[in-house]
Formats: C-alpha cells, sequence, structure tokens
C-alpha cells in the first residue's frame, strides 16, 4: 500500500499530513471486524476525517474470503442507519503489518497470531484489542457473534471501542 501525504489547509498556512491507516482484524472477517470497519468509517465521516484516515478489515483465515459481512452484521449495521457497502471478507497479509500504523483485533487470538505473524519486525504496527481503548470495559475481548447469535452486544462494544479509539487517534495525531 502507498502511503499517501495531505495538505491541509489552517488559513494562509499549509500543512502536510500522513495518512492514518487503520485495519480491523477478527477471525473470518465477516462478523466483528467489518462491523467496526463500517462503524469507524461512519465515525470518521462525522468528524470530517475521512480524507485523513483509512480504514480496511480483514480475518485470521481465508475461509470467507470474498462473501459480505455475515447477515446479522448487515442487519444491526442497517438499523443503526451505516453502511457495509463494498466491504468483503478477505485474509490477513504479512504485508497488512507494515502497511497500517494500527492494526486493531477483536479478541486475544487474534492478537496471538498477528503477533507470530509480525514476530519482530522494526516496522510493525501498533497492534490492540478493540477494547483496550475503552477504559470502563469490563471485558478484554469482543465476543464473536458467529457463535453467540448476539449481534445487538457485539454492536454496543465495537462502537464504544471505535468510539474510543478515534479520540485516542485524534489527540496522538492532533486531528
Amino acid at each position: 500500500m502507498i502511503r499517501f501525504l495531505i495538505l491541509k489547509m489552517r488559513g494562509k498556512n499549509r500543512e502536510v499530513i500522513d495518512m492514518i491507516h487503520v485495519l480491523f482484524v477478527c477471525l473470518g472477517n465477516i462478523c466483528r471486524s467489518p462491523m467496526a470497519e463500517a462503524v469507524f468509517s461512519d465515525m470518521v465521516k462525522k468528524n470530517g476525517l475521512n480524507g485523513q484516515i483509512n480504514i480496511d478489515s480483514a480475518g485470521i483465515g481465508a475461509w470467507h474470503a470474498g462473501n459480505p459481512p455475515h447477515e446479522g452484521t448487515k442487519e444491526i449495521l442497517k438499523k443503526k442507519g451505516i453502511s457495509a457497502s463494498g466491504i468483503t471478507a478477505r485474509q490477513v497479509r504479512e504485508s497488512d503489518l507494515t502497511d497500517f500504523d494500527y492494526v486493531i483485533a477483536m479478541d486475544a487470538e487474534n492478537i496471538g497470531h498477528l503477533r507470530s505473524m509480525a514476530g519482530y519486525k522494526k516496522a510493525a504496527p501498533r497492534i490492540a484489542r478493540l477494547l483496550d481503548y475503552v477504559p470502563e470495559s469490563d471485558l478484554a475481548d469482543v465476543p464473536d457473534p458467529y457463535y453467540t447469535g448476539n449481534f445487538s452486544e457485539v454492536y454496543a462494544l465495537v462502537e464504544s471501542g471505535c468510539r474510543h479509539f478515534l479520540e485516542t487517534i485524534k489527540k496522538d495525531h492532533h486531528l
């Protein structure tokens, strides 16, 4: 992935901003990570940052590669007025670990796989769980609704995680 530089206009001054790349990861890339991609994209757009943050999602496994999000994910997103248009499942690539600034996993198992893939690469991104960004969360992992069927609970966790994560990015990158 080619890194982009954006010129941001502030009065008469021009400031160069490096595009921020975010990848959300879950097991199969049809439930949690595409939900996070859609929710985060919606938040980024509503905050006027869509030209400054690039967002994608991927799965640890390739079982669902090329498929749209799970019906449960599409249904809850539609209820919330959030589009999942254009999102298709893909597997995490080793190059993602250098192309993305943030790789945000949904659970500890995903983190383990990502850290194993990253090894000791100097350019490895910030790998974290989504709920690491939620200070008041009693949970560390976003449960997989593919197995639980509870897409409403997962949406609430993803929404909270994405909201806190966006605040962190805005603070860290002075956006």
